[in-house]
């Protein structure tokens, strides 16, 4: 068998989610806790506005979910302890020579690395949990992994960054022709194109070392979706413009050159931790639209939306307040997995 990742354009059966627990990650007052349970929500309702959206939801916070999303959003109720799906759920590939067959890759998850801060083995189990509950086949890898580590265009093209796939806190024993050979067996990917780091955020205590979600992502087979920091004064403006220079040399499966589309970072620099990784790239492609990450900046969240409309020909942009998101290390992006459709 052949799997295959498609691109998050294809038509999806639906989009995935843990609703959030009591944890460091949450926040320890309740408004922090409070702001984190409103954010997630906000993000569900968002999608379920193009596509229906199935939430994980703890045992402990089961009347606290049922109240805050309502009967329009599926709930199901499964130990969970992180809530950020793209990286502990599966991800769906696809058997082209086996039309309504759904596959659901079990990439190894121990929370971006092990860090002591990190709870992450009940929410490691949600690949084989979903998998059961889509009646999907298990793809088993020992690479460890997440979803927000790799973008793929569909056609054999997936983007991943070497301070994560080769993370020694994750793969110690990797190298790149290991990596490159699992990723072709487990998504299909025919051309690895490796960034060499993401962004100064994501290296912090809380960070995942280098996530290629809030980079680049590509919207259709030879793009690009380029982050792009202009403030000198940012320490990602000298980020961004090496990794544009990499990748305007590089190509894909199909051996074109990528069309680079800058997608500008917000104006904001700073919040009370340092510099910010605000970034429009960590968007959701939904069913007809694009879910994106808004920042608090009237032009700038409306310029995002702007290119992103322009990027996804057909698809509406709608925005959603992000900042709760970033604050606890991550977007939209982050917090969704789409499910595929497969024929029936």
């Amino acid at each position: 068998m052949t799997w295959r990742m498609p691109a998050e354009t294809a038509q999806h059966e639906r989009t995935w989610m843990a609703f959030p627990r009591e944890g460091i990650t949450l926040g320890e007052s309740t408004s922090d806790r409070e702001e984190g349970y409103a954010a997630w929500t906000a993000v569900a309702h968002a999608v379920a506005e193009f596509e229906p959206v199935t939430m994980l939801v703890d045992p402990t916070e089961r009347e606290r979910a049922a109240s805050m999303l309502g009967d329009g959003i599926e709930q199901v109720e499964a130990p969970v302890d992180e809530f950020w799906m793209r990286d502990h759920g599966p991800t769906f590939v696809v058997d082209d020579e086996r039309p309504g067959v759904l596959g659901a890759v079990d990439w190894v998850f121990n929370g971006w690395g092990a860090p002591e801060w990190s709870e992450w083995r009940k929410s490691a189990e949600h690949a084989r949990i979903i998998a059961d509950l889509v009646g999907a086949e298990t793809v088993s890898s020992l690479l460890v992994n997440e979803g927000g580590g790799i973008h793929v265009d569909g056609e054999g093209t997936v983007l991943v960054t070497e301070t994560v796939q080769l993370d020694p806190r994750r793969n110690p024993y990797a190298d790149r022709a290991r990596v490159e050979a699992e990723l072709a067996r487990t998504i299909g990917a025919t051309r690895v194109v490796w960034l060499s780091r993401g962004l100064t955020r994501d290296y912090d205590e809380f960070g995942t070392n280098g996530h290629v979600d809030i980079v680049a992502t590509m919207p259709s087979a030879g793009h690009l979706l380029l982050h792009d920091q202009r403030d000198p004064e940012h320490p990602d403006h000298e980020v961004t413009h090496e990794l544009r220079a990499h990748l305007a040399e590089q190509t894909d499966a199909a051996g074109r050159r990528f069309e680079i589309l800058d997608l500008p970072a917000p104006e904001t620099l700073r919040d009370d931790e340092g510099f910010v990784d605000w970034s429009y790239v960590n968007h959701l492609v939904v069913n007809g639209g694009v879910i994106a990450c808004g920042f608090g900046e009237e032009r700038a969240d409306a310029a995002a939306r702007e290119i992103l409309e322009a990027a996804y020909p057909g698809r509406r942009a709608v925005t959603v307040d992000a900042r709760p998101l970033f604050a606890r290390g991550g977007g939209i992006h982050c917090i969704t997995q789409q499910q595929p459709a497969v024929a029936r």
